[in-house]
């Protein structure tokens, strides 16, 4: 005959001994699981699987001279991601513009074009972005007429999403002469 005062086994008091070591059989899992993902991130960072950030330069930076007395031109750059990550272009300032805007120029198939204008334009990890008055390329309207003359320099500023602010100046030339 069973004692019926006797608690259940599953609720009688174990030694502290037992308790102890049902504790660190419990915490010893996700330790040694995070251990081993920690080792194998390092060995992957090590060998130079992990890419790298983006590394952003700009060069061939030109604008068009503006016709005649408008205030209205384009300016065009070639922006090189030596990095493995990709960034993105997001927009364009520059101290002598009212207003810079990313557009995209596409031929309609009849001879003529459209314009239209973009949010940011992608620099893939070890690849170049290329704007042309074909393609991308940033549509300005100047502060005021300007007396720029081939060979000027203009300051622009370039902001990407991870790489933050890049200044660059850009040569002013006259259409059709790049």
């Amino acid at each position: 005959m069973t004692n019926p005062a006797a608690p259940p086994a599953a609720t009688r008091w174990r030694s502290s001994r037992a308790r102890l070591r049902d504790t660190l059989l419990a915490a010893a899992a996700p330790v040694v699981a995070c251990a081993v993902a920690l080792g194998g991130l390092t060995t992957w960072a090590r060998s130079g699987a992990a890419g790298s950030p983006p590394r952003i330069g700009i060069s061939d930076s030109r604008v068009f001279l503006p016709y005649g007395d408008g205030r209205y031109t384009s300016a065009y750059f070639r922006i090189a991601n030596s990095g493995d990550a990709g960034d993105e272009l997001i927009s364009v300032t520059s101290p002598e513009m009212d207003e810079a805007m990313l557009s995209r120029d596409r031929s309609n198939g009849e001879g003529g074009a459209s314009m239209t204008m973009v949010r940011s334009a992608a620099v893939p990890g070890g690849g170049t972005l290329t704007m042309s008055p074909y393609g991308l390329n940033v549509m300005v309207r100047t502060r005021a007429r300007t007396q720029w003359q081939p060979g000027d320099t203009v300051p622009f500023v370039l902001h990407f999403r991870h790489s933050g602010p890049r200044k660059t100046l850009a040569v002013v030339v006259r259409p059709g002469s790049d």
